[in-house]
Parts: C-alpha cells; sequence; structure tokens
C-alpha cells in the first residue's frame, strides 16, 4: 500500500497529516536547533532566522500551519517596543541632525528599486506591474494590496517581498558575523534567558503597545500592528517618560512568531507558481541590496559613518529583522541604525505606493502588457 512503501517524499509528507499541536512542536523543535547550529557559527539573530528557515523548510513540504493572528499581532507590538527601548535622544538628535541625509538615501533607494522593476518588466523578464510592486523596498503588505488593485500578479509580488526580506535578513546577518571582526557579544540577547522581570514595568509597557496599536488600526496608518506601538513607545522611551525592558525569552517568542510568519509563507504550490521568475526574483534582490550597500560605501566616505553601521541602515529589509541583526551586533552605531531604518519605514509607507502607481500609469507597456 502506498501509507506503507512510500518514497522518502511520501514519508517526508506524513507530519502534514499530524495534528496541529504536534506540527507546532516539531516546527519549534526544528527552530531551535537551527538556531543552536546558528549561534554556534556565531551568526546574529538566530532567534529570528532559525524559526524562519525551519518555516520554510515545514511550509514547503506540506505543513499548512499559520501563525494565529493575535499571537502575530503581539509578536509585532513587542518588536515595535524592542525598537522603541533602543530610541535615545541620541537617536532623535541623529534623525534631525542628518534628516537631510537620510532623505537622500531614502529617495535614491526609492528611486532604484522603480526603476529596476520597471527595467525587469520593460525586458519581460516579469510580465506587467508585478516587477514594479514587487521591486518596492518595504511596505510589503501594502504593495501586494496595491499591487493586486493595479492587476498585479499578488501572489508573485508577495514573494517577492518577502523573499528580498529573507535575503536581506541572512546577508545583513553574514555580513554583521564577519565585518564585526568575529565577536558575537549581543546587545539585549545577550541578557540573561531568567534574570528578574519587573511585572509592573512589563505590564505598563504591553498595555501602552497595545493602546498604540489600535489607535494606529483606528488611524488607519499602514503597517499599523508594528508603526503604532513603535511611535507611541518611542516618544515615551526618548522623552525619559517610561523605561522599557524586556525580558529575553518574551522577546525570543516574538522573534520565533515574526519568523514562523515569514518562512510558513513559502508553501510549495507557492513556489512551483513562481519557479521560473525565480532566478529573476532572486537576482531583483540582490541588485537592491547591492545598490544600498553602494549607497552605504557613500555613506562611510561622505558621512564618515561606519562600514558596518552604513551597511545594516540601508539594508532594504524590514526594520523588525534589521534591528533584531543590529541590535545582536557589537560595535554598530544602534541609534543611527534605527533611525535611517525608522524614517525610511515612514517614507516607504508614505511615498512608495505614490511612486509605484505613478510608473505604472506613465508606462505604456505595463498598461498594454499581460498581467
Amino acid at each position: 500500500m502506498n501509507a506503507v512503501s512510500g518514497s522518502p517524499a511520501m514519508m517526508w509528507r506524513k507530519p502534514a497529516k499530524w495534528p496541529p499541536p504536534v506540527q507546532w512542536a516539531a516546527l519549534a523543535v526544528l527552530s531551535a536547533l537551527i538556531w543552536l547550529i546558528w549561534s554556534a557559527a556565531g551568526l546574529p539573530a538566530g532567534l529570528l532566522l532559525g524559526p524562519m528557515i525551519g518555516g520554510i523548510v515545514f511550509g514547503v513540504n506540506g505543513l499548512r500551519l499559520d501563525v494565529p493572528q493575535w499571537p502575530y499581532l503581539g509578536a509585532q507590538a513587542l518588536i515595535g517596543a524592542m525598537i522603541s527601548a533602543n530610541i535615545t535622544p541620541a537617536t532623535v538628535v541623529s534623525i534631525t541632525h542628518d534628516f537631510g541625509l537620510f532623505c537622500s538615501v531614502i529617495t535614491a533607494t526609492l528611486l532604484s528599486a522603480a526603476a529596476l522593476g520597471w527595467l525587469i518588466s520593460r525586458f519581460g523578464l516579469i510580465p506587467g506591474a508585478t516587477a514594479v510592486y514587487g521591486t518596492s523596498p518595504g511596505a510589503a503588505t501594502a504593495m501586494v494590496l496595491l499591487g493586486e488593485a493595479d492587476g498585479a500578479d499578488a501572489r508573485l509580488v508577495a514573494f517577492m517581498q518577502y523573499s528580498r526580506v529573507l535575503l536581506v535578513a541572512l546577508g545583513a546577518a553574514i555580513v554583521a558575523r564577519f565585518w564585526a571582526g568575529g565577536a558575537t557579544a549581543a546587545r539585549a540577547p545577550g541578557a540573561p534567558w531568567l534574570m528578574p522581570v519587573h511585572w509592573g514595568n512589563l505590564g505598563t509597557v504591553l498595555l501602552l503597545a497595545a493602546v498604540g496599536q489600535q489607535a494606529a488600526r483606528l488611524l488607519r496608518l499602514p503597517a499599523w500592528a508594528l508603526l503604532g506601538p513603535m511611535l507611541l513607545l518611542s516618544a515615551l522611551h526618548a522623552g525619559g517618560w517610561l523605561a522599557i525592558d524586556l525580558p529575553r525569552w518574551l522577546l525570543a517568542a516574538a522573534y520565533a512568531l515574526l519568523g514562523w510568519h515569514i518562512g510558513l509563507g513559502f508553501r510549495h504550490d507557492f513556489l512551483r507558481h513562481a519557479g521560473q521568475a525565480l532566478p529573476v526574483v532572486a537576482g531583483a534582490a540582490l541588485c537592491l541590496m547591492g545598490l544600498c550597500g553602494l549607497l552605504a560605501w557613500c555613506l562611510t566616505h561622505l558621512a564618515h559613518i561606519d562600514a558596518l553601521t552604513a551597511y545594516l541602515a540601508t539594508s532594504p529589509g524590514g526594520l523588525d529583522s534589521v534591528a533584531i541583526i543590529a541590535a545582536s551586533t557589537p560595535r554598530v552605531d544602534l541609534p543611527f541604525v534605527l533611525a535611517l531604518q525608522s524614517v525610511r519605514l515612514l517614507f516607504v509607507i508614505g511615498l512608495a505606493p505614490l511612486v509605484t502607481r505613478l510608473i505604472v500609469r506613465l508606462s505604456p507597456h505595463l498598461q498594454n502588457a499581460p498581467h
């Protein structure tokens, strides 16, 4: 019978029929194993990338798991709180002092990504508006929705966006490991796992994060689940009105949920659908990373910014993943990285959809191409 004489591929697919609790337990074990291997290699952000890689392994092999909505929203709120804990008066000074520099770097990033998407579509490597929306540097969910409204292939846009997030996270972690001179001491992740917790303060932080999240949702801000807590808690922390001290085990849970959410999105049928475009998708992501690396080189020579700091600050990945990597890498100017990444997020949310739609509407080949 097929049930007992299957091939190795068939044997592997059997876990897809396990009860969900067993599937989650297996995913947690695999993620922990990858984290241990990743950490043993001295690479940062293993608490994020271990679950992300584990999620990809399970997702492409048939396990139809999804991170539930409320835990995922809670994870985003915690990541926003983690970012806010590093937003100090020094970060605010960096933003105000270097705002012109930030605007130049971010504008160059947006225009480079738009030009890359336009060229991909112009040469027919990925048809229609899909290429332009897929190469936008951030605001992945917004790009998927806007692209679908303009006739783009929403699944391929999502694949391009999250593939870039994965490649940027892996690339930034590897670069940080070797550029940091082999040191692996971490800022936040180096704290003891079972350090004493001030439960009153933690409760206040979590309550304010939830308030900021829901306020941003009611205001219909893009990326509200991350942006709302980040803006509210950053203002309170930078003003000296709130201390943010998150235990490592709680952050580890948030990182795992975020990694699983990204990794489990890489389903087998999803990859088969995008398989022919995979070389172009990977090439586009690497080109954008290279362009941002060039911007980092300009920062080091024109603004005298440390090379590793400049690379992480200009990386075109998600603010959450880059913040986690920067926070776990020594000798990085964390306020500068978070300042530039935060301003870039706001610019991308506000301007990238407008720039992308303008390009689509002004390009005849995008209007006439099949979607």
